[in-house]
């Protein structure tokens, strides 16, 4: 990941406070933009449906499990009299089949102009970033 891992661990951080972290299933983490004092950041982050901890508990729709689809953002001003200001938003976007994540997943890719691949984690990976917590 190309963001610093003070600003990494606190946006992994922050979706892992709002979202049971044993329930993720894989997460899309792009790489922050900056522009002008401020960085943003965007992950697109996949949760078994109806917080199972397995796919095999998942919901099945025609042969396929579901899961429910968060966009997480965060923005963060690095520049100015508001540095250190930091703003984080996660939103429920989808309930659909593992497929359908990654037509999402190339969807915020192509909006946001960035060429370069977001990193995708698997839940277990995810988690291994977490910070620990004394």
């Amino acid at each position: 990941m190309t963001q610093n891992d003070e600003t990494r661990d606190r946006f992994l951080s922050a979706i892992a406070e709002r979202l049971t972290p044993e329930t993720i299933a894989e997460a899309h983490v792009f790489p922050p933009i900056r522009q002008g004092g401020v960085e943003s950041g965007v992950a697109v982050i996949a949760v078994h449906h109806g917080a199972r901890a397995s796919t095999e508990d998942s919901p099945v729709e025609n042969g396929f499990p579901r899961f429910t689809v968060y966009t997480a953002k965060y923005r963060l001003t690095v520049k100015g009299p508001e540095r250190g200001k930091w703003e984080f938003a996660l939103r429920a976007d989808a309930d659909a089949p593992r497929l359908t994540i990654d037509k999402v997943v190339r969807g915020v890719q192509q909006r946001s102009g960035d060429a370069e691949e977001p990193v995708r984690l698997s839940g277990e990976e995810f988690r291994a970033l977490l910070p620990l917590t004394p």
